[in-house]
């Protein structure tokens, strides 16, 4: 069997409950969930298959400015990770409404990274059902992960994660 890693951050909010929601779904005793607030390019050696989860950028990062998030500080080690026969998948969470110009944007940064490292990405997601002006992650006219807004569509998250990772079933091995 295949082991299947979350890398998520932060912690204790939307991010994190998705994470569990996911690890409950695949089932707990086949995922384990990795703050990448502590995790390294060597913590990906160990998973065939991972899901990252990220949330929406701060307005440092589109001043230009360093990030201090959880996610700027990890973004380095996935980019000096080695993902070559690795299968890999996203959820993001974002605004739609406040940021529907850069709506779940660093979701299309990550993978830029992971595509960079020569990852294969799945679990990408039709437009259709979403509302929103821009997003810097759409790849050949489709999300490249799961978008999801706890902000101001938290209701339409447990069908959105359930469908996906059925999705994820026919590429990663559960």
């Amino acid at each position: 069997m295949n082991k299947t890693a979350i890398f998520f951050g932060p912690e204790k909010g939307a991010v994190n409950r998705v994470a569990d929601m996911i690890r409950h779904l695949i089932g707990t005793d086949k995922v384990d969930l990795i703050p990448v607030k502590s995790a390294t390019a060597a913590d990906f050696v160990a998973y065939d298959q991972i899901i990252f989860g990220i949330s929406t950028v701060g307005k440092e990062t589109w001043d230009g400015k360093p990030a201090a998030s959880d996610w700027g500080k990890f973004l380095p080690q996935v980019s000096q990770g080695d993902f070559k026969g690795k299968t890999v998948a996203i959820y993001g969470l974002g605004d739609h409404i406040t940021y529907a110009n850069s709506f779940v944007d660093f979701m299309g940064l990550l993978a830029r990274e992971l595509k960079k490292a020569e990852a294969l990405i799945v679990g990408q997601v039709a437009v259709d059902d979403y509302e929103f002006e821009e997003s810097a992650a759409i790849f050949d006219g489709k999300f490249i992960g799961l978008p999801l807004d706890e902000d101001f569509e938290p209701e339409l998250t447990p069908e959105r994660v359930k469908k996906w990772i059925q999705q994820l079933g026919k590429d990663f091995i559960f």
